[in-house]
């Protein structure tokens, strides 16, 4: 890729925890010039971090790693993109929002929904929602609990096979950001539309989160709409 008299790769590298460790020694050791981590390896992402940026420290969990100056700088884009979109007002109106999953991506988005909401988290696991609500001042509910009129946000990898979530849920809901992608829509983002609710797909999500770590690395802005006509090229 050229951009702008910038030169160089983006790689995809499948990884475990010991592959995650591996790849952020070499990023320190100027081997790459930042990495992107998805899940289920932001909370470790953290871990291996030297240090934190406000968003990663809030969402306890790291989707970009740059090198700064010797040391391995984590942050959270993920929060920042969740935090942009509640400033929209398609989403700054709704003050309930009711998160699905426990993990670092579910942490993230709570980091992103600011002070001023009441955040409900929901896992299959009452404990995971429990501990994640605990940090970050959300109420834990258990799985299947409608919130009516709340914004909700899927955390989970739930969708990108085609699984659904529970009905009463999405039917309740007045938006939705549905974090996971796939090669066509998923459930979740067929039925908000079905329903007429503002919505935004992993897909989109993971366009705005990308440029984000984008700027971070290069102080390069792309435009959304540039970059996501790129990706739907063939």
């Amino acid at each position: 890729m050229s951009l702008g008299g910038l030169d160089g790769e983006y790689l995809l590298v499948r990884a475990g925890v010991a592959e995650l460790r591996t790849e952020v020694t070499g990023l320190r050791a100027g081997g790459w010039d930042g990495l992107n981590v998805t899940m289920p390896l932001k909370v470790a992402a953290a871990g291996a971090a030297d240090r934190l940026t406000r968003d990663a420290e809030l969402a306890g969990s790291v989707n970009t790693l740059a090198r700064r100056d010797g040391e391995v700088v984590g942050a959270s884009t993920d929060a920042g993109t969740m935090a942009a979109l509640m400033a929209e007002p398609r989403f700054s109106r709704l003050g309930t929002i009711l998160v699905l999953g426990a993990g670092g991506a579910a942490a993230a988005m709570m980091a992103g929904a600011g002070p001023d909401r009441h955040v409900y988290v929901s896992a299959r696991r009452l404990g995971k929602a429990r501990s994640l609500a605990d940090r970050h001042g959300g109420e834990a509910v258990s799985w299947g609990t409608v919130v009516p009129g709340a914004l909700l946000v899927n955390a989970t990898t739930i969708g990108m096979r085609g699984e659904e979530l529970p009905a009463p849920v999405v039917d309740a809901a007045a938006a939705v950001v549905d974090l996971p992608y796939a090669d066509g829509v998923t459930p979740l983002m067929g039925r908000a539309g079905m329903l007429g609710l503002e919505r935004v797909g992993g897909h989109e999500f993971l366009v705005r989160q990308a440029i984000a770590s984008f700027a971070w690395w290069t102080g390069i802005d792309l435009d959304f709409e540039d970059v996501s006509a790129a990706l739907r090229k063939p």
